[in-house]
């Protein structure tokens, strides 16, 4: 997170800041739609629907599997990826409780 004071912060609130980072691109949105419409796939699978090079499309799968955002399992000579179902639950969570505070019309 560069050189902001992280440690200031609870370790929930830098995971989920890690998180949205990771999900603030297009790119890695669409990964993650790809992932979740498939059970499983491999890096050649998503830039044959991204319109991104290779080098581009491994780059955010890295920026993803970094955040913890999906995971990857080698099977031969490629990496099978599929979402973490662990941290979209925490997002999920975490998204839920803002939706519920709005929903209460706060200000």
């Amino acid at each position: 997170m560069g050189i902001t004071k992280t440690d200031a912060f609870s370790e929930a609130h830098n995971e989920i800041a890690v998180m949205m980072k990771a999900l603030a691109h297009p790119a890695r949105v669409a990964i993650i739609d790809y992932l979740l419409s498939v059970d499983a796939c491999i890096c050649g699978d998503i830039v044959n629907v991204l319109p991104l090079a290779q080098p581009t499309v491994s780059q955010h799968l890295k920026e993803l599997k970094n955040a913890g955002l999906i995971k990857g399992s080698i099977e031969g000579k490629a990496i099978c990826y599929c979402v973490e179902e662990t941290a979209i639950a925490k997002l999920q969570a975490y998204l839920g409780k803002v939706s519920d505070k709005i929903n209460k019309k706060c200000c």
